[in-house]
C-alpha cells in the first residue's frame, strides 16, 4: 500500500489534548473532565457500499488522481471554496453506472457530519444538482476500505435455541461455497459491542489518518515534498470520520478542539498548520481514547454488574431475560425480547437530540419504535414484527429470519436476510445486499397519531415511495473479514418482489400505544398503488357480504356452533401463518 502520509514530528512534543486543564499555582481550580475523541458511527454502520470500484487498496495512490480528476470536473460558487460533483461526474471519474453513482450521493447524504451541507436537507429530486463536495467524497471512499469487525457467538447459545431457526433448507450454493456459512450457522453471531466497534474504528482511523491527511493537504510553496499543511476549512472534512466529546453530545467543529486553530479570530483566514502537527495530536488522542476504552472494559469485567437506566418491557411471558435500555446521549437499545410486546415513544428517548435506535436479537415479538430518529438498525431478529417510527437518515436490517419491518424512512439497507416481508415508505431504493431468500417488499400499511409530525421532523416525504425498486448489489460484502472464493463476489444478491395485493392487509396499531401526545394523522399518509387499493376495497367488500351472509342465515342452535368452531379454528390458523399472533401477546397480562 502506498503511504504519502505526512510524517510525524519528532522535533517537537505534540500539544496537548483539548482537555488539558491549566491551573494558577496560587489558584486551584477544579480539572475540567477528559474529552476524548470518537469515531463516527454512521459511515462505517450505513456508509459502506458493496461496490468493487470503490474500493481502493494502495492508500492514497488511486485516490490521489481520483482527487484531481473530480476537482477538474467540479463546480465551485463564488462564495465558497467548496467543490462539488454530481453523480455524472462520479460515474466518469470512477467507471461506474449512473444508477451506483447516484446510490453514491444517497449514501453520503444520510451519513454526512455536517447537516447544512446543501446535500443533505436536499429533496430526492433535488440531490443530483446539489451534489456532493470533492473532499467529503475523497474521505467516503478512502473508509470503503475498512473491515468490519467479525461478530461475536453469543455467551449462552442455549439460551438463543429455542427462539432461534436452525439452518435453513434453502441455504444454496453460495453457502455451501463461502464462509458465509458462518453467520447463518445455529450459534447466531451476535453483534460486537459498542466498545469492541469503537476500539476497532479508532485502530482503523490509527492506521490510516495519515493517508487521509495527505489526501487531505496542500504542499505550501518552496517548502519541498514534505511540506504537507492542512487549513482549517480541510481539517473539518475529517469530521466525517470523527468528533470531540461525550457519545450522543453535540459536537462541537473539530477546529474548535484543535490548539492551533482553536483561537483563530472569525474575521481573519486562520494559517494553515504542518499536516505532521495535525496527525500528532490526532494520534496522540486517539492513543488517550484507545487506553480509557480498555481501561473502562477491563472494570466493567471485573466490577459488580449494574442495570442502568434500563426499561421493562410491557409483557414478558416465557421469555429469556430482556435487555432495553436508554441514555440520556448515545443510542437506545432494545435487547432480547422474547415473545412479548414492547413499545417505546419519543417520549422514551430521553435527551433533546434525535436518536439512533438499535432492535437486536429479538424473537417472536412485536417492537413498537413511535418516534422520530435518525439511524435505526434491526440485527439478528426472527419471527418478529418490528413497527419503526420515522427515521430521518437510514435503517439497517440485518442477519433476520421471518420478520416483518414496517419503517417510514429515507432509505433502508437490507443485508442477510431471509423470508422477510418489508412494509415501506420510503424516498430511496431499497438497497439489497448479501445472502438473501425470499424476501418481499410491499407498500407501508400502518399510522399512529404523531407519525405525520415525526416524519416532517426528521425530511420523510410521503409523496415519494419508492419502495417497489429495489436495488441488489454484490452477494458477497467486501467489507467483512471473512475470505471469499475468486469468482463469488460478482454474484448479484437476490432482489425481493413485490408482496400479491391478495396477501396484503393493514397493521393497526393498538391505540393504548399511541402514547399521551395526541397527533393529527388518521391513516396512512403514503398514498397506496392502485392494484393494493383495489384489492383492499375487494377485501372489504367481500367480508361486509360474508357478514351479511352470516347475519341473514337461519341455522339451528347446534349448527351456530358448529360453524362458530370453525371460524374461530380458521381465525386461530390465520393469525398463527399471518404472524399476527404476536400482536396478542401486549393483551396477555392486561
Amino acid at each position: 500500500m502506498t503511504d504519502s502520509s505526512p510524517r510525524s514530528s519528532t522535533t517537537e512534543p505534540s500539544p496537548p489534548p483539548p482537555s488539558a486543564s491549566t491551573s494558577s499555582p496560587t489558584t486551584p481550580i477544579a480539572s475540567s473532565p477528559q474529552i476524548y475523541i470518537h469515531p463516527r458511527r454512521e459511515p462505517f454502520e450505513h456508509g459502506l457500499l458493496p461496490i468493487p470500484k470503490l474500493i481502493f487498496s494502495d492508500g492514497t495512490q488511486s485516490l490521489a488522481s481520483i482527487k484531481d480528476k473530480l476537482l477538474s470536473l467540479s463546480s465551485s460558487s463564488s462564495s465558497e471554496s467548496t467543490h462539488r460533483v454530481n453523480s455524472a461526474a462520479i460515474a466518469e471519474t470512477l467507471q461506474i453506472s449512473p444508477d451506483h453513482a447516484r446510490l453514491v450521493l444517497d449514501t453520503i447524504s444520510s451519513v454526512l457530519h455536517n447537516d447544512t451541507d446543501p446535500l443533505v436537507n436536499a429533496k430526492p429530486s433535488e440531490i443530483d444538482d446539489v451534489g456532493i463536495g470533492v473532499f467529503d467524497l475523497v474521505v467516503f471512499l478512502y473508509v470503503q476500505s475498512y473491515k468490519r469487525l467479525l461478530p461475536k457467538g453469543h455467551r449462552d447459545s442455549a439460551a438463543v435455541a429455542d427462539v432461534w431457526p436452525s439452518t435453513s433448507a434453502f441455504d444454496g450454493f453460495l453457502s455451501a461455497l463461502t464462509p458465509l456459512q458462518l453467520v447463518r450457522s445455529n450459534s447466531r453471531r451476535f453483534m460486537p459491542s459498542q466498545a469492541d466497534e469503537e476500539a476497532h474504528q479508532l485502530s482503523y482511523l490509527q492506521k490510516h489518518l495519515g493517508n487521509i491527511l495527505a489526501l487531505l493537504a496542500d504542499t505550501a510553496e518552496g517548502e519541498g515534498e514534505d511540506s504537507l499543511v492542512l487549513s482549517i476549512e480541510k481539517l473539518e472534512h475529517l469530521g466525517f470520520l470523527v468528533y470531540f466529546g461525550e457519545k450522543g453530545s453535540e459536537r462541537t467543529p473539530l477546529s474548535q478542539n484543535a490548539p492551533f486553530f482553536a483561537n483563530s479570530d472569525p474575521d481573519m483566514p486562520a494559517v494553515p498548520v504542518p499536516a505532521a502537527q495535525v496527525l500528532d495530536w490526532l494520534l496522540q488522542n486517539i492513543a488517550s481514547t484507545l487506553e480509557h476504552i480498555s481501561e473502562r472494559v477491563s472494570a466493567k469485567e471485573n466490577g459488580p454488574t449494574v442495570a442502568s437506566d434500563q426499561d421493562v418491557p410491557m409483557t414478558d411471558v416465557g421469555s429469556t431475560s430482556a435487555k432495553a435500555s436508554t441514555s440520556a446521549r448515545g443510542p437506545s437499545f432494545i435487547e432480547g425480547i422474547s415473545k412479548s410486546s414492547y413499545v417505546k415513544h419519543a417520549s422514551d428517548l430521553k435527551g433533546t437530540s434525535l436518536k439512533a435506535s438499535y432492535v437486536i436479537n429479538c424473537h417472536e415479538s412485536v417492537i413498537y419504535i413511535l418516534a422520530p430518529l435518525r439511524y435505526a438498525t434491526v440485527y439478528g431478529c426472527s419471527d418478529a414484527t418490528i413497527v419503526l417510527g420515522a427515521v430521518g437518515k437510514a435503517v439497517r436490517v440485518e442477519h433476520c429470519e421471518r420478520v416483518h419491518v414496517i419503517a417510514a424512512a429515507k432509505r433502508i439497507c437490507i443485508a442477510n436476510c431471509r423470508e422477510c416481508v418489508f412494509f415501506l415508505g420510503v424516498n430511496q431504493q431499497p438497497l439489497i445486499v448479501g445472502d438473501n431468500h425470499k424476501l418481499q417488499v410491499a407498500p407501508y400499511n400502518t399510522y399512529y397519531s404523531q407519525l405525520e409530525e415525526h416524519m416532517n421532523q426528521v425530511g420523510v416525504v410521503p409523496t415519494v415511495n419508492r419502495w417497489d425498486q429495489p436495488l441488489a448489489l454484490g452477494v458477497v460484502d467486501p467489507h467483512d473479514s471473512l475470505s471469499h472464493p475468486a469468482g463469488v463476489s460478482e454474484v448479484q444478491a437476490e432482489s425481493a418482489i413485490c408482496l400479491d395485493p391478495d396477501q396484503f392487509t393493514n397493521f393497526m396499531i393498538p391505540n393504548w400505544f399511541g402514547g399521551e401526545a395526541v397527533g393529527s394523522t388518521k391513516d396512512n399518509p403514503f398514498p397506496l398503488p392502485d392494484a393494493y387499493m383495489v384489492s383492499q376495497q375487494r377485501n372489504h367488500k367481500n367480508l361486509g357480504e360474508i357478514k351479511h351472509i352470516l347475519k341473514e342465515t337461519q341455522l339451528e342452535e347446534s349448527r351456530k356452533r358448529e360453524l362458530s368452531s370453525t371460524l374461530h379454528a380458521c381465525f386461530k390458523d390465520w393469525l398463527y401463518a399471518s404472524g399476527n399472533i404476536r400482536q396478542l401477546y401486549c393483551l396477555q397480562g392486561d
